[in-house]
């Protein structure tokens, strides 16, 4: 397991309360010994005129998914904290609104002291890749 915090997924929704996660309607739904995955509606929240799934949505699904992995495999949260470096998204393929919901799967590609690199990909109720993204962390000390 990579995970260096005890966590559950009722913890981090928790932490969603009152933040864009709750917004867009992100729900964590499993955390395993090296990935996390959560859901996000395809509705009003995350649509985009067009009534299709609006990019930027994808793109916060990623940086939740990926902050979140971040932030679990520190050692120290009193010390040491994670802040976005760069992220980019390539959009595959459009799933229209009222559709079953999308999956985000967050895994490492890099785990380092400094940089952190994390691959999202998002799939349609399908299991279709509708959307990867990979986001890099730097890893900044706080005290």
């Amino acid at each position: 397991m990579i995970w260096k915090q005890p966590i559950n997924e009722s913890v981090i929704n928790d932490m969603g309360k009152n933040t864009l996660m709750e917004t867009l309607g992100i729900q964590i739904l499993e955390i395993g010994d090296d990935f996390i995955k959560a859901s996000m509606p395809v509705d009003h929240r995350t649509v985009q005129p067009f009534r299709i799934l609006h990019g930027g949505a994808s793109v916060a699904l990623a940086e939740s998914l990926g902050s979140f992995a971040g932030t679990l495999c520190l050692e120290n949260l009193n010390t040491h904290t994670i802040v976005g470096v760069e992220i980019n998204a390539n959009h595959l393929k459009s799933v229209k609104e009222g559709e079953p919901p999308v999956t985000g799967t967050v895994k490492p590609i890099r785990i380092g002291k400094t940089i952190q690199v994390w691959q999202i990909d998002i799939c349609n109720a399908k299991n279709q890749l509708i959307c990867t993204s990979r986001i890099t962390l730097a890893v900044i000390q706080i005290k």
